[in-house]
């Protein structure tokens, strides 16, 4: 069984409160990709992708996603990590990835200031037109897909702990 646990999904998901929740109670250490991101370039994610684009936010963090050298932690990436193969194959290979499905209307009813969140999207494309872009990556890459439709974060963190440990 890998040792680390990556959780994937959309903006709004509960990645970064329920990896939290989910180290704790695995005795695991947290870490935020986005976190991480930020202090090796010293700059905000909203200023990455003004920067650097969209396109090239992902190659950033492709990069650091694909440098991650963890061992038993837990780790929440960015809703984007989905859109670069290289960092996605990297956290297979170190862990067990857990997709932290929501519907569409709940991600929606999760998020602020899109910008603010540091979310990327392209000219003239949509929060659905996102949603429906990256839920199939999601799931292509995903391990184990946990629903978190209407789910207490306690119960979240529980089935992902049992069905963790239930991995061959």
């Amino acid at each position: 069984m890998k040792n680390n646990i990556t959780l994937i999904g959309m903006p709004g998901s509960g990645k970064s409160t329920v990896g939290v929740v989910l180290a704790k109670r695995l005795g695991r250490r947290f870490v935020d990709s986005d976190l991480v991101i930020q202090e090796r370039h010293g700059k905000l994610l909203h200023e990455l992708i003004t920067e650097h684009g969209v396109e090239g936010f992902w190659q950033i963090e492709s990069n650091v996603n694909a440098s991650l050298n963890l061992e038993n932690s837990i780790i929440a990436t960015g809703g984007s990590a989905c859109y670069e193969p290289e960092g996605m194959q990297h956290l297979r290979d170190i862990s067990t990835v857990v997709y932290l499905k929501l519907p569409y209307e709940e991600v929606e009813q999760r998020l602020g200031d899109l910008n603010a969140r540091g979310v990327t999207l392209q000219p003239g494309q949509t929060l659905r037109d996102l949603y429906e872009e990256r839920t199939p990556l999601y799931e292509k890459y995903a391990d184990l897909i946990i629903d978190c439709s209407r789910k207490m974060l306690r119960d979240v963190v529980a089935e992902i702990a049992e069905r963790y440990k239930k991995q061959p």
